[in-house]
């Protein structure tokens, strides 16, 4: 089983929001997903934040072999560099 880092996105229409999960590659994006490692906000508003994301977790899976895409490896970039 080829395990990916991804988005997944949620939300409305015209208001964006993504969950970043960790997920089987041969499924669809928005389907089943083993665990939700945070939230990506692309427009945030009021006190929300850009990125939220247990990276704790994210490396747990990461050193079991889940491949972070390209997105998802540039959030955890923010992340590290303090957003």
């Amino acid at each position: 089983m080829a395990v990916v880092i991804r988005l997944a996105r949620f939300g409305t229409k015209h208001a964006p929001k993504y969950r970043i999960t960790v997920a089987d590659q041969r499924r669809y994006a928005t389907s089943k997903y083993l665990e939700i490692l945070g939230v990506y906000i692309p427009t945030p508003q009021g006190n929300d934040k850009k990125v939220v994301m247990d990276m704790e977790k994210a490396q747990a899976w990461i050193k079991k072999g889940a491949q972070p895409t390209d997105r998802v490896k540039h959030l955890m970039k923010l992340i590290q560099a303090g957003q």
